[in-house]
């Protein structure tokens, strides 16, 4: 990084053929923030305890929730600068020329292949100048303060016209333009989850990383809380014997079932659809690659880089009172197949790499067996003359994972295999 000209954020996104939800995400940090000088811009300082003064939250015990938002000092600038980085892995949706039209102020990175959902955060990382590092996906937009959130949800439920006469009432920001579809939850005023979530992890120098709360374009909540995985849990999360026991007690924990919503407060990792980290904490756990293992091409990315900045005695926090929309799943169905692959391939370099040769590849070996009985499944319903082209489909699909073998691959240096093998970003 180049010292003398850094800013005070910087926001890398990783982009794959995914435009009308890039944009989205982009408008969202436009209406954020002001326009600065080239790809430099302004955004204002949340003031702790907005919308909040005179009311004590408590948790389910009824006991005091300190938030990092409401418990900071009012900051010495009033702004700070922002800038955005997009790194596009060779989509086809001409997503560089778009963002050079649309978003002009946007630093973008055009890769002639694939680098992955880490190779790319890395390449972003690589160049950025901000003292803190926003990785978001390109699949969310900055919500509001979780108040606005509630008054917002209101307005859906009186429908489509009544909303828009109410946001005009209000004056409390410009409808999005008419050439794509406004989420449900982002008709909020300029957006304050970027701000409070600048100024929690600015206060607080023991936290090398902040998240905020997801909700997914209908409103509903996206738990992105998590606690690290014991080595059982690989085969009750994401799995047939998780489903057929729900309630078991490794998922849950980790899954962190018991912490409420509301609740601000250190866990051990986050969601990685939005996470804000302080360049300090990311250089002492980097590589020559960047902060995160690109090993992992994607999934369990964040899992990996959070455990690391724990290690090194760094605190990862949750901030409920920001809000961020995260449209999940929107672009796996791109690449359903490689999504199974790169889903369970992550999972068992976790395990091998946190809990031994030994735990990783008996996790390996049944998760190709959960594969091996769901072909058979398949392959009994297709004999049955049950929906023939969905079988077909799954049975393809089932067969790569098995050919596979979830075995790890160098994906930076097998070209043609990562163009293949597109991430869900």
């Amino acid at each position: 990084m180049n010292q003398s000209s850094t800013c005070d954020l910087s926001i890398v996104i990783v982009s794959w053929n995914v435009w009308p939800l890039l944009r989205r995400c982009l408008d969202s940090i436009e209406r954020a923030s002001l326009p600065g000088d080239a790809h430099v811009r302004r955004f204002e300082i949340a003031r702790p305890g907005e919308g909040e003064k005179g009311r004590e939250k408590r948790d389910a015990a009824g006991l005091p929730i300190q938030s990092p938002a409401s418990s900071l000092q009012s900051p010495d600038l009033s702004q700070a600068t922002l800038e955005v980085i997009v790194v596009d892995n060779a989509s086809q949706d001409d997503t560089p020329a778009r963002i050079a039209a649309h978003f002009p102020w946007v630093r973008v990175i055009a890769s002639d292949k694939n680098l992955g959902f880490t190779g790319g955060n890395n390449r972003g990382f690589a160049i950025s100048r901000g003292r803190f590092v926003y990785f978001l996906n390109p699949d969310t937009e900055l919500g509001g303060a979780k108040d606005r959130w509630r008054e917002a949800t209101a307005r859906q439920r009186e429908g489509e016209k009544g909303r828009e006469e109410e946001t005009r009432k209000r004056g409390e920001r410009e409808l999005m333009p008419s050439d794509h579809t406004q989420s449900p939850i982002s008709n909020l005023p300029i957006s304050q989850s970027l701000a409070l979530l600048y100024a929690a992890i600015s206060a607080d120098r023991t936290i090398g990383v902040i998240g905020p709360q997801l909700r997914y374009g209908d409103g509903a909540l996206q738990p992105s809380v998590r606690r690290f995985p014991m080595p059982l849990t690989g085969f009750f999360e994401s799995t047939w014997l998780g489903r057929a026991w729900p309630s078991n007690p490794w998922a849950r924990k980790m899954l962190m079932t018991d912490w409420p919503a509301d609740r601000a407060g250190e866990v051990d990792w986050l969601v990685g659809a939005a996470m804000l980290c302080r360049r300090e904490a990311l250089e002492t756990v980097a590589t020559p690659d960047g902060p995160f293992d690109e090993g992992f091409f994607m999934y369990s990315e964040e899992l990996d880089l959070c455990r690391r900045i724990k290690q090194m005695g760094w605190r990862v926090v949750y901030e409920p009172a920001a809000l961020v929309i995260h449209h999940e799943g929107k672009s796996s169905e791109q690449a359903s197949t490689q999504r199974h692959i790169h889903f369970n391939t992550s999972k068992v370099r976790y395990w091998r790499k946190w809990f031994g040769p030994r735990w990783g590849e008996a996790l390996r070996r049944y998760l190709l067996l959960e594969y091996r009985v769901q072909l058979w499944q398949e392959q009994l319903k297709l004999w049955l003359g049950h929906r023939p082209d969905l079988r077909r489909s799954r049975i393809a699909a089932y067969r790569e994972v098995i050919r596979s073998r979830l075995e790890e691959q160098d994906w930076r240096l097998e070209t043609g295999l990562v163009e293949r093998r597109s991430p869900n970003l």
